[in-house]
């Protein structure tokens, strides 16, 4: 779906409607043409016409523009004569004498008309005479393009002159028209009748539809001057105002009124907002429109808040007979009883219909699958929600609770909702458990935690009762995905002092448990894990269950040792329990840290423990180990078995129904597809997960880290380090320690990729601190390349050799191969610094081959570049012939710009390119340089930079542009960023590789 387009202080720059926007100025670079631009109100018709007018195709034309009002008595030809009244020193100085009919619209200018022709008796003879007197004075300006906006408010005088002028058009004329199809008088047509183009006449029809949620996004960010927007945020958002720009544009001008920080942008703030006073007016103005019936009929779909369907819209409005559904003292009317007690709607079936047409075809009401009635957006339903009267308003919920309690089955949630806010608190609890324990057998995680979280609301719930609920959502809340009002609501219970202790013990442990894996609030989440350990000393189950979560070492910054200890505790607490489950829970732990350690002997009890599980608690303790030791398997680089792991989890998580397992295994896998080459859709894939996981830390972790390093693969900068940053170096403390060595090993390659070794140095010698501290060197396979690179590249070879020497005695007897790989990789980094090229390509090789066993793709060809640079270096001939290999391995990845920079060396060493067999010729379309050049323009960067990331000559750069603005059919750079970004992604998996840098990350020298 293209982009939205919208104009506001926040916003400097077009976003998106690249289709519609070239339809649009096709039509004005081809005349005579007719441009037909529809939508619903606040969709961005004026922004479009605006921005068209604004680009070439409109350069050196008059514009002449007219807005047809909303006025009850329109003056006849209003918003086409007024086209003309500013044109008195343009009028050509001879016009054909019909113009003389124009004098009584136009006095303004009767001097430079031809006299008035003489009155005609027949009106209709007058009125064709100003037709062509219009279209005259139009042939007469020569290039012309007119603009008639809001036509669905036109005269009926007005609609048959825009239709003379479309069915005969002036030669050099475009005719652009806006309009709202649901306001278009009866019959929908905007000219009023059928129209025709005569032969030769250009004529486009440009919907604009509303904007899906990346849109949602984008212009929330042009709007709000780049603050940083999430995806759960930008889906919030899509959802509330469902893509209108109009209502996006009042709803975060709201958001950033009533905004005292800096990060305002977030779901709280969304969820607390009032509805934006423009957009009241605006369905106030629509709601006064309508008939008493009609206004009825969006009242009774505002109460209900959900699409419903005819019947039950028609049991909530008036009575039969009366005006409007309301009785003669304006109280609505009560329902008639039919024969056997089936409630017949008041005002009778066809007088609803008639309300409910009328109310659609205003477009205040919107018709959905299934037959159902209601908002186009949640703003919308809270609008007519706020203006209606309180006892009117309590009267309709309990008419619609009345209503559905008939239906078999009985929609308990719904029931709840009416209940409530009818007043009728004790019909509230009961709908509201049954709801829950329904929800809770469908295995509708989601649904509980919300519902338990509506009851926890009420501050009339007694302490025992109170503690009961919080129980149970503690324990709900620990396995989905949702944590933000959830944590709030187990604090505040929590202070409550008359709870029994192991009681609180219970709701405190699975709080922390949610701080620490859904909040990612890790040195929060451990303290009250603590706590909660010494408060069930009565409950020994549940203590384990807390020293077992304590034991696992992705947890906050303490040494191995201290993990250990807890998780011994466990197993000791545990030997006496009979709970299946909690057995599973705490050996699943221990085997997690015992993996994370490269302990040889752990598959083998790992697969004991994947065959067990017979009960649904027992299997979700298993989804839970599966998840965690896949994530520990991933971080060794045994690649098959962590699928195997992560399969089983998300099988066994889905059937169990723990959206929050379901996720973690799902974040595991897209750094699986990163470290084996499957990056065709990855960056995809993560922004789903982020929209689908609400901000859930561990797993955005795991998305953000791809999306940084597929972004530097591209040499997206900026976005690369925001993305790595956001994966955990922006707030170490609480990030899981193995993403973060990893994203700080990112940082490093981008620092010095970017020319700054000294900052690299720094980055990546911070997260060789916290490895120490912690003891699990696994975790540094992707960072020690990074730290032993930048000490050399900052000529600290002992500390160097030093840390690689530290590196290898940590790996003896353990089971790590990709950690193994990566210490022959800094063997080859310090043997390269020495000049002793032979020995360090050697030790690259080693490297190569290890990397591709996991296999390790990327890493496999940056190590075999490193090799074939040394052989080179070394004077041997067979390096050429590697790098050639290297370039075509990273092409076929999709890292063009390593593939660029080995074929550059290449040809600074001298060594002729084998010449492909034929040429493609790629015509009108971009080639896969094009294509590559275009996306960087597009990103903003310079001839300069693009050369550097694709090791171009500027000259050649400058070359590809001015082919790409021609094969785009766009007069600047500007242009091509407003294009949809489909059509300048270059093909492959994934596009381009890291920028300009002198060194590479596996100690090869690379080429400016």
């Amino acid at each position: 779906m293209p982009y939205a387009v919208l104009r506001s202080p926040g916003a400097s720059r077009f976003v998106g409607r690249g289709d519609e926007l070239g339809a649009l100025c096709e039509a004005l670079a081809t005349s005579p043409s007719v441009a037909f631009v529809e939508g619903e109100a606040g969709i961005g018709k004026t922004r479009l016409i605006d921005e068209a007018l604004g680009r070439p195709a409109a350069a050196g034309r008059r514009v002449l523009v007219g807005t047809c009002l909303p006025l009850r008595e329109p003056f006849p030809y209003g918003p086409v004569v007024d086209l003309f009244r500013g044109l008195a020193e343009e009028l050509p100085s001879r016009l054909n004498p019909v113009c003389g009919a124009l004098r009584g619209y136009l006095p303004e200018l009767a001097a430079a008309l031809p006299p008035a022709p003489e009155p005609s008796a027949d009106h209709r003879a007058t009125r064709h005479r100003l037709f062509r007197a219009v279209r005259a004075l139009l042939e007469a300006l020569g290039d012309t393009v007119v603009v008639v906006e809001d036509v669905h408010w036109a005269d009926d005088g007005t609609r048959d002159l825009l239709r003379f002028l479309v069915n005969a058009p002036p030669a050099r004329l475009t005719l652009v028209l806006s309009y709202r199809r649901e306001d278009l008088p009866d019959g929908g047509l905007p000219l009023g009748r059928a129209h025709r183009c005569p032969p030769g006449t250009t004529e486009v029809r440009i919907p604009l539809h509303p904007l899906d949620a990346d849109a949602v996004c984008d212009l929330t960010a042009a709007m709000t001057g780049g603050l940083p927007v999430s995806a759960e945020v930008a889906a919030e958002l899509h959802r509330r105002t469902a893509g209108i720009p109009f209502v996006l544009e009042e709803t975060v001008r709201v958001l950033a009124a009533g905004s005292r920080t800096q990060r305002w942008l977030d779901l709280d703030a969304i969820e607390a907002m009032r509805v934006p006073a423009l957009l009241l007016e605006a369905t106030a103005d629509r709601m006064a429109q309508l008939s008493p019936a009609a206004a009825d009929a969006v009242r009774a779909a505002a109460v209900l808040r959900v699409p419903a369907e005819e019947e039950l819209i028609a049991e909530l409005i008036g009575e039969e007979g009366t005006e409007g559904g309301r009785a003669r003292n304006g109280s609505p009317a009560p329902a008639r009883p039919a024969p056997g007690g089936t409630p017949v709607p008041p005002r009778g079936r066809h007088a609803a219909a008639a309300a409910l047409r009328e109310a659609l075809l205003a477009g205040v009401l919107h018709e959905t699958e299934g037959g159902r009635y209601g908002f186009r957006h949640t703003l919308a339903q809270q609008a007519v929600y706020s203006m209606l009267p309180g006892p009117d308003r309590h009267q309709l919920h309990r008419r619609a609770l009345s209503a559905l309690s008939r239906r078999d089955p009985p929609p308990l949630v719904r029931l709840a909702y009416h209940a409530r806010l009818s007043g009728d608190w004790a019909a509230w609890h009961r709908h509201c458990e049954q709801a829950v324990d329904a929800a809770h057998a469908m295995g509708d995680t989601a649904l509980v935690v919300e519902l338990l979280e509506e009851l926890l609301c009420d501050d009339q719930l007694p302490t025992r009762e109170r503690g009961r609920l919080a129980a149970r959502l503690s324990r709900e809340a620990a396995v989905g995905l949702a944590h933000r009002r959830a944590t709030g609501l187990l604090r505040r219970v929590l202070r409550d002092t008359s709870l029994p202790e192991g009681l609180r013990g219970e709701i405190r442990l699975n709080l922390g448990l949610l701080l620490n894996n859904q909040a990612g609030r890790y040195q929060e989440g451990r303290a009250d894990t603590a706590t909660a350990v010494a408060e069930l000393r009565d409950r020994p189950a549940l203590a384990a269950r807390g020293m077992a979560a304590l034991a696992m070492p992705s947890w906050g910054d303490q040494p191995l040792q201290v993990y250990e200890k807890w998780i011994a505790r466990a197993e000791e607490l545990v030997a006496a329990q009979q709970d299946g489950a909690l057995r599973i829970a705490v050996r699943g732990n221990h085997l997690t840290l015992l993996m994370s350690t490269g302990a040889p002997g752990v598959w083998e009890q790992a697969g004991e423990l994947l065959a067990q599980g017979r009960s649904v608690a027992e299997r979700r303790e298993v989804a839970r180990a599966c998840g965690n030791l896949a994530d520990a398997a991933t971080c060794l680089g045994h690649y098959e078995a962590a699928r195997r792991f992560r399969l089983e989890g998300r099988r066994l998580a889905a059937e169990c129904g723990a959206p929050y397992l379901e996720s973690i295994v799902e974040g595991t896998a897209l750094r699986l597809a990163w470290y084996t080459g499957e990056w065709d859709g990855l960056a995809e894939r993560a922004h789903c997960a982020l929209g689908m996981v609400g901000g859930v830390s561990g797993i955005a972790a795991d998305a953000h880290l791809v999306l940084g390093l597929l972004a530097s693969a591209r040499g997206e900068w900026e976005e690369a380090q925001t993305r790595l940053r956001d994966a955990g170096p922006a707030d170490p403390a609480n990030a899981p320690a193995n993403i973060l060595a990893a994203a700080s090993a990112a940082l490093a390659r981008l620092r010095m990729a970017c020319g700054d070794p000294e900052a690299a140095c720094a980055e990546a010698l911070r997260a060789v601190a916290r490895i120490r501290e912690k003891g699990i060197w696994t975790w540094a396979a992707d960072l020690m390349p990074r730290a032993v690179e930048a000490l050399v590249r900052c000529a600290r070879h002992d500390e160097a050799a030093a840390l690689t020497a530290e590196f290898a005695r940590w790996l003896a007897g353990r089971d790590t191969p990709l950690a193994a790989a990566a210490h022959r990789a800094c063997q080859g980094v310090l043997a390269t610094a020495a000049g002793r090229h032979t020995e360090a390509a050697a030790a690259f090789d080693t490297a190569r081959d290890a990397y591709a066993a996991l296999p390790q793709p990327y890493s496999a060809a940056r190590t075999g570049e490193a090799a074939a640079r040394n052989r080179l270096a070394a004077g041997e001939a067979s390096g050429a012939a590697q790098l050639a290999c290297c370039a075509e391995e990273f092409a076929a990845l999709g890292a063009i710009r390593d593939a660029a920079r080995c074929r550059s060396a290449l040809r600074q060493s001298g060594t002729r390119l084998p010449s492909r067999r034929g040429r493609r010729g790629y015509g009108g379309a971009l080639s896969p340089r094009e294509r590559e050049v275009a996306r960087l323009v597009a990103l903003g960067r310079t001839n300069r930079q693009i050369a550097e990331v694709l090791f171009l000559s500027p000259r050649t750069v400058e070359q590809h542009v001015a082919r790409v603005l021609r094969k785009l059919n766009v007069a600047s750079r500007a242009e091509v960023a407003a294009l949809s970004p489909a059509a300048l992604e270059p093909p492959g998996p994934a596009p381009g590789a890291p920028g300009p840098s002198r060194t590479g990350a596996d100690g090869a020298r690379e080429e400016r």
